[in-house]
């Protein structure tokens, strides 16, 4: 046989071999598949900052409507430093989360006991669902008049309101996930001699625990986005007090950089509270 035909001859295809067609890629790496991701959002950023930019050079809007974000940065940096309304745009924001943390830390310590009777107890569901829902679909403006009437203008009215704006969440979460827990192990648990609290405590709580934690991220959620309506009334210090005093002077560049701000500190928040609940309930998702 020549060199051209054994240049040319086909692979061998025999038992001991695998063709190339049939061979299985490599599965893509963790840490390269998230420097990926990375840079698909980077460019996704990248290419809404220049749409951005673009809009203002040409001029669509009026630059006091429509800042660069170029603005925006000088605004943020100005805020970092000098600050608005007499605070440092991170004391506003510490403040902001500080209120989101006690309305949330009170609206769980009630509403997953709430949830907990709800779920476990048809009568008391029959009460006292139908009021958690009521709650749930008031917008947080409703009763902020109504609680600043009761509780003044100063902290209390605030924290009652996201008390009540992440405290439905909570519950209604934690009542439909004690009602998902499986029959069997209930049934497993009267038959080795279980009472009434001990499979609520030890049996039903356990096992929805996955789904109250979820809930509890979507009560943080509904707490951030009210804040801002929480601050409405002296709300300095606070974001959504700074953002209420730069919307009265038209300052739309300060507006931005503190929804910026909000909606930032909202994921790194988010993350933290996903590492809680991958920490706290190791085995959710698996079988």
């Amino acid at each position: 046989m020549s060199t051209a035909q054994l240049k040319t001859r086909a692979p061998d295809t025999g038992p001991g071999t695998r063709p190339a067609a049939a061979r299985v890629p490599r599965p893509a790496r963790p840490g390269r598949e998230a420097a990926q991701w990375l840079a698909l959002r980077l460019i996704a950023l990248a290419v809404l900052l220049a749409a951005w930019q673009a809009a203002v050079a040409a001029e669509l809007w009026p630059r006091v409507l429509v800042p660069s974000p170029g603005d925006v940065g000088h605004a943020f940096a100005v805020g970092m430093t000098d600050g608005y309304s007499g605070h440092l745009l991170t004391e506003h924001l510490a403040v902001s989360l500080r209120r989101i943390g006690i309305g949330t830390g009170y609206a769980a310590l009630v509403g997953v006991p709430l949830g907990l009777v709800i779920g476990a107890v048809r009568p008391v569901a029959v009460v006292l669902e139908p009021a958690v829902t009521f709650l749930r679909t008031l917008p947080p403006l409703a009763y902020l008049s109504l609680l600043v009437i009761w509780f003044g203008i100063d902290e209390s009215p605030k924290i009652w309101l996201l008390v009540v704006a992440a405290l439905p969440p909570i519950a209604a979460a934690t009542a439909a996930a004690v009602r998902d827990v499986p029959g069997d192990l209930v049934e497993a648990a009267r038959a080795l001699g279980s009472g009434p609290a001990t499979l609520l405590l030890a049996v039903r709580l356990p096992a929805a625990l996955p789904e109250i934690l979820t809930g509890v991220r979507i009560a943080v959620g509904v707490a951030y986005t009210s804040v801002v309506a929480a601050e409405t009334v002296n709300g300095v210090p606070g974001i959504g007090g700074m953002i209420r005093d730069a919307q009265r002077y038209n300052q739309t560049a300060v507006v931005i950089a503190g929804i910026l701000a909000i909606g930032v500190s909202g994921i790194v928040l988010d993350a933290l509270l996903k590492a809680v609940e991958r920490a706290a309930v190791p085995w959710r998702g698996r079988a």
